[in-house]
């Protein structure tokens, strides 16, 4: 494999959307992939990329919730029953831990790995079910031969709550930044500096924050378009890429229920990513791309 490949493999926010998956992201470089964030739907998505998820060993978690972790059984269960040869390790934010020994041998899958334990086949490979799990905090959280992935905390649930992070990856001489989930803040700015990619979250329209804030819904620990773009040109990046919508753009009447009380629903469809371009555009020149699911860069 030549350069350094990224698939964005899911990129709604927390609704159920028919057209959007959860958040997830990997990078391939070297022969390797590195998975960041592991929403709803990111195992079936890496397989619609052409990418076998049993040779999926490293994934990096920008915080714990339910968008952004909930594929994390189905990973590690289906690419045990592939043969994976390789013991996965997470890493993650404090909490991490919790959440994995919850979830697996000892907690909600339970049943199902003992179940499967029962063959010999299975029962040799035991420790392919069982994570190797790694919290971190800010600095660098994991380097081998191809990568160096940095955290640092940003701003979108008070850190007594939940610890959130953005990340800066380094590889093949190329920068990528991802910022999980944040409204704008100084930590973000430095860990894209310089970037030649930023991943950014752009979760509402302009027309969207102004309405939540009317009506008093919702937080607003997201970013704006009109912030993403100040953001984007404030650290030099090189390209950017928009993602984690919050389903403004759907066609699916049942998606428009639920939308109404967040945003003005006689806006909401295709169309109205055009007003997300538009602010973006305020304040950033640079290359622009709008993420959809299966979205392919090369680097």
């Amino acid at each position: 494999m030549a350069g350094v490949r990224i698939v964005m493999l899911g990129t709604g926010a927390a609704l159920v959307d028919p057209d959007r998956g959860h958040s997830g992201i990997v990078i391939s470089a070297a022969g390797r992939h590195y998975l960041l964030d592991i929403g709803h739907g990111t195992t079936r998505q890496l397989v619609r990329a052409n990418i076998d998820p049993s040779e999926v060993n490293h994934v990096f978690i920008s915080h714990l919730h339910f968008d952004h972790i909930e594929d994390a059984a189905y990973f590690v269960i289906s690419t045990w029953m592939m043969n994976r040869t390789v013991k996965p390790a997470i890493y993650g934010p404090p909490g991490t831990q919790r959440f994995v020994s919850h979830l697996l041998e000892e907690g909600a899958f339970h049943a199902d790995i003992n179940a499967r334990a029962q063959y010999k086949q299975r029962a040799e490979s035991m420790e392919m079910v069982r994570p190797a799990v790694h919290e971190f905090g800010p600095g660098l959280v994991y380097e081998d031969a191809a990568v160096k992935v940095h955290a640092d905390y940003v701003e979108h649930i008070p850190s007594e709550i939940l610890h959130c992070f953005g990340f800066r990856i380094e590889v093949e001489g190329k920068v990528i930044a991802f910022s999980g989930d944040t409204a704008p803040c100084e930590s973000m700015a430095r860990l894209a500096q310089g970037a030649d990619l930023l991943i950014h979250e752009c979760t509402f329209p302009e027309e969207a924050l102004a309405f939540r804030k009317k009506t008093n819904i919702g937080t607003y620990a997201h970013t704006s378009p009109t912030e993403l773009g100040k953001l984007a040109a404030r650290a030099g990046v090189k390209s950017v890429v928009a993602t984690h919508f919050g389903h403004f753009d759907t066609t699916s009447p049942v998606m428009k229920r639920y939308l109404a009380k967040h945003m003005p629903i006689e806006l909401v469809g295709p169309q109205f990513m055009e007003s997300v371009v538009r602010d973006i555009r305020r304040h950033y020149a640079g290359a622009l791309a709008i993420a959809h699911d299966l979205m392919r860069i090369d680097l």
